[in-house]
């Protein structure tokens, strides 16, 4: 091994050091960041701090989620789990951006359908999942709010952008027992896990606060309308 690959090998390792202190206790989920290499979801120029843990840009008024928010995330959605490997089947995830979160899944999901509003992103995160040779994750430019196929039971649900309120048509299609794991808020968000029980039934638990970029309606070919929208996308419960 060369002397750069020691050096990223050395810093992936900090990280993971890092999560356990935060209080990742999933070592299964560990074990996928460890193998998720993070740098290539972000530009050459942030490359050098790809493994701290902090959310970077990825253009598009984007950005990739901390390690810890990945990691914890995914902890939350598998936590009525215990074996190892792909523990469940199918996922929906929403506000796929490049990639990151999307390959973490794919070591826990059969397959993972993801949603993006944003088209460029769509082909990054395809291409990025491609250099890593991922197979199991299907990405579609679309609305998170309505693009999802509305005929399949999920095993779980992750919306990596914070709507002001949860979208209560995501429960209908989970399966029971699955959870829907997703950011509410505006300038203040939390984290919740809704809990799908029967009959339509379900639990909701409030974790920390969070910060992510808002969950915008509509579709966007280059990004630039975010701005215009950030303070008139609907909530769904308007």
């Amino acid at each position: 091994m060369n002397s750069s690959g020691f050096a990223l090998r050395r810093v992936r390792e900090e990280m993971i050091e890092k999560l356990l202190e935060l209080g990742i206790k999933d070592f299964r989920v560990l074990d996928a960041i460890s193998q998720v290499p993070r740098h290539i979801f972000v530009d050459e120029a942030l490359r050098s701090r790809a493994y701290e843990n902090r959310s970077l840009t990825i253009g598009y008024q984007q950005t990739i989620s901390q390690p810890y928010i990945v990691a914890r995330m995914t902890e939350l959605l598998i936590s009525h789990t215990k074996s190892r490997g792909k523990v469940l089947d199918k996922v929906l995830e929403l506000g796929s951006g490049c990639g990151y979160q999307s390959a973490v899944l794919s070591y826990f999901c059969e397959k993972v359908d993801a949603i993006e509003r944003i088209k460029p992103l769509v082909q990054k995160a395809r291409d990025n999942l491609a250099e890593l040779k991922i197979h199991n994750v299907q990405f579609k430019y679309g609305d998170g709010y309505i693009d999802y196929d509305k005929s399949v039971k999920y095993d779980g649900i992750l919306c990596a952008a914070a709507p002001r309120s949860y979208p209560e048509d995501l429960i209908s299609v989970l399966k029971n027992n699955a959870k829907l794991v997703l950011p509410v808020g505006g300038n203040s968000q939390k984290l919740n896990v809704i809990t799908k029980k029967h009959d339509d039934n379900f639990d909701e638990d409030i974790y920390e606060d969070v910060s992510f970029v808002p969950m915008l309606s509509g579709k966007s070919e280059d990004g630039n309308d975010i701005c215009c929208l950030l303070y008139t996308s609907p909530s769904p419960r308007d």
